[in-house]
Formats: C-alpha cells, structure tokens, sequence
C-alpha cells in the first residue's frame, strides 16, 4: 500500500471544507486518524502490530456538525466505516442489542464492500455469460427431436448456420440494448424458507447461527417461473453469475482483514451512557453498556458468523453533547481509551451565514434546486440570509441551542407558503429579500412562547 494513493490530512480537510462550516480542530483530528491507518499499512510487521489506533472523542453541543463529520469521513475513507447509537445498546444478559453486534455489523458491511468490487472485477466476464443465457431463451437451439428427424446432413447444416445467423442479429441487438423491454419467461429461484420461532433473549439478528443459512442449504432450492423483461432478466443473471464467480473464502478472508486493520466505528450518542445519580436498580444501558464496550475498545476478539475478528486496531472516533455531564462522567477505564479530545464550538452569526450558502448541500441551494422543479426560481439577496442567520442565532440563543438544525426550520417555515402554491405559479421568478423573511416570521418571532414551538 502506497501512501500516494491516499488523502493526505490538508486534502481530507478542504474535502470536508466543503460540506462543513468551521470546527477546524475536529477535522485535522480525523485527517490526522484516518491518515494514521494507511501509514500503519506500510510499517514492518513487528511494529504494525504495537501502534495502537488513537481514538478520538468529539465534545460540542447538537447541530455543530460532529455527526456531519463523520458521514462525510464514510465516504472518503475506502474502509469499513460504521456509524452506531451508544444509546441503542443494552448490557449483556439484558434484553436489547448487546456492544458486540457492532463488530458483527462492521464485518458484514466489509463483506458487503469486498463482494461488490469483486463482483465488478468480474462484470465483463458476468457479462458474456449473461449475454448467452439471454440468447438461449429469446433464440432457443433446434430440438434434438427436430435434428434426428433430418436426415440430410446438408439440410442439418442449413438449419445450424441459420440459427447462428439468428443469434448472431439478435446479440448484436441486445448489445445496442433495443430489446431491453421485450417480456420473456426465466426460472428463479425461490427465497422462501420455512417459518422457524426462536424464543431467545436477544434478538434474531444478533444470533451467532445464521439460520437463514442453515435452513436455505437443508431444504432443496425450488424454482418458479417469472415473466420479465430482458433488462430485468439481465440484471437477475448477472447477479447469479457474478456470485458464481466470486470466490466467497477469499471476500471474507479480505473483509476480515479491512475490519481488524483499517476498520473504523463512529460511536454517536456516547453522553447518554454515562451513569445517572440514582443507585435504585442496575443501570443497564448505561454504565454497564460503559464496561462492555470497554474491552471492545481496548482489543478483544468478537465472534461473528464469518469467524472470529479482533478489534484491537479498529479506530473508534465517539461524539457527544455533554450538555448534562462531562467526559470525566464516564468510567475512568474508558476515559483513557479515548486520548484524543476535540471540542466543537458552539455556532456564531456568521457561522449561519456561511452554512447557508457557502457548502455544496447548502440549503439555500437545495430549496432553490427543489422550487426549480416547478419552474419556479427563487432568488434569495444577501440580506435575506444575513437575516435568516440572525434570527436561528437569536432563537437558539434564547431557546434550546439545536446548532445548525434551526435553520431547517426557519427556512421550512419561510417557504412553506411558497411550496405550497408552487404549481400554481410556476414559471416566475420570485426575490427572498429581508423585509420578506420579516414580514414571514414576524408573528412568531415576535410572540417568544410560540417561537419555542414552532420555530
């Protein structure tokens, strides 16, 4: 592995530039992380094995971009990525999803990515065969019934070199796609398996025994006719040849590998497991969920139906709003498991203004691209977002503090009038101005009580 052919940290930085306002410091913290991962590839062996991946805790209030963050970072970095809910997870022996299921996820997603590029290494050849199974059923060859009854060798000749004829025009159509929506008969195999109940603790999901498996290779497979057209036909085929041609040992032996050495695990929510004050009954979700994920972060070996993976090089990145506790909050054993830690700041004015317009999904450029549709163009002035932004600072000041989601619902409210009536008065051009956003929002923002509501 060469680090050419990866991003360096300034360039995961402007790529994230592009999405997210601001929080400098939480972007070279995953720039440096995920660069870390692809310099650990290329270390000698005896030394991969020490350096330990450093994990990362994000500390900012909701709406700063610390989730925002973390989708963005899932589609650059070219590994397992897995976005969870600590919230979600229950101590185990207790009813709910115990921490395990993480690893069991990010290893089924790898297996997921590993297939799909084999599965496109082998497309053409898929392909081909495809091409022919199509060319079976739309030119199907002479019965033998019919050869047997010519007795003439010359007319046997005739009747294979038009056949050949045949195929060869009709090949030549299907490649120019020109009979895409021709209905033909194909046999598919049928998916269904008998009802099994399991009366268990823990979820279906999260049994190690695959049983859709078990039960799928004990019963015969039964097949059934389908009429379909022959763009769907080849999509059908080329998903049964290409597994046919994907040695599934060597995707799972390389999606084990991708998890235990470049895998990474975004732990949202972890605020909400630290342990409450009251010492009524045992705390489940909680501090319990704490020590399970303990040994998970520091390296253990996880059990998942394609063998057994460890974690000890997963990067974990965790975020939080601590708005009723403190990192400190949590147990000391897994506060040292997270080294690094990167505070967001809350959002400014001019934060507002920039988020509006400035980033590729900015939603000034999503509402005008949606209100185009129906030919109607939206213009909106400077300041109009100038006092779009004023206004989400102001409410979030004097209301809950929810970050950059208070613009979704100034700008929803703003223009909710607008998409209503779109149909109607299409093909107009109307101007978003600041004496219009006033004029709008006058009522609510003016009565404080309904803009905690509404707004």
């Amino acid at each position: 592995m060469l680090l050419n052919n990866v991003l360096t940290p300034r360039q995961i930085v402007e790529e994230l530039d592009k999405y997210i306002i601001g929080q400098e410091e939480a972007k070279k913290a995953v720039a440096i992380a995920l660069r870390n991962r692809a310099r650990r590839q290329i270390l000698p062996v005896e030394m991969r094995d020490e350096v330990a991946p450093k994990n990362i805790i994000m500390i900012g209030p909701t709406g700063v971009g610390k989730t925002e963050i973390a989708r963005r970072l899932a589609r650059m970095a070219d590994a397992p990525f897995l976005k969870v809910e600590a919230s979600k997870y229950t101590e185990v022996g207790y009813v709910g999803r115990d921490v395990e299921s993480m690893i069991r996820d990010l290893t089924e997603l790898s297996v997921s990515m590993v297939r799909s590029d084999q599965s496109e290494a082998v497309r053409e050849k898929a392909g081909e065969i495809v091409e022919n199974r199509l060319l079976d059923i739309l030119v199907p060859p002479p019965s033998r019934r019919r050869q047997r009854k010519t007795s003439s060798p010359n007319s046997h000749l005739e009747e294979f070199e038009s056949y050949e004829r045949t195929r060869e025009k009709v090949r030549k159509k299907l490649k120019q796609q020109k009979m895409e929506d021709k209905l033909i008969g194909i046999e598919v195999q049928s998916n269904i398996i008998p009802m099994v109940e399991v009366f268990s603790p823990m979820g279906f999901e999260e049994m190690d025994l695959n049983f859709r498996d078990m039960f799928g290779s004990m019963f015969p497979k039964k097949t059934k006719k389908r009429s379909v057209t022959v763009a769907e036909a080849r999509q059908i085929f080329m998903e049964e040849e290409s597994d046919k041609l994907v040695d599934m040992d060597k995707v799972v032996s390389e999606a084990v590998y991708k998890v235990e050495n470049s895998g990474i695990i975004f732990l949202d929510e972890i605020d909400k497991i630290v342990g409450s004050d009251s010492k009524t009954g045992p705390d489940v979700s909680r501090e319990g969920v704490q020590r399970d994920i303990l040994p998970i972060v520091e390296g253990s070996t996880v059990p998942t139906k394609y063998g057994m993976v460890r974690t000890d090089h997963i990067l974990f990145i965790a975020a939080g709003a601590f708005h009723a506790s403190k990192p400190s909050d949590l147990i000391p054993e897994l506060q040292g498991r997270f080294p690094i830690r990167v505070e967001l700041r809350s959002l400014s004015k001019e934060d507002f203004q920039r988020i509006l317009v400035e980033p590729k999904n900015a939603l000034v450029k999503q509402y005008v691209a949606l209100l185009e549709t129906e030919g109607l163009k939206i213009d909106f002035t400077q300041d109009a977002v100038t006092e779009i932004a004023s206004l989400a600072f102001m409410i979030n000041e004097q209301g809950e503090n929810i970050g950059a989601r208070r613009l979704h619902t100034i700008m929803e409210r703003l223009l909710g009038e607008i998409s209503f009536k779109a149909p109607e008065i299409k093909n107009q051009t109307i101007n978003i101005n600041a004496k219009y956003v006033k004029n709008q929002l006058a009522d609510i923002i003016e009565d404080r009580n309904l803009s905690k509501y509404i707004l």
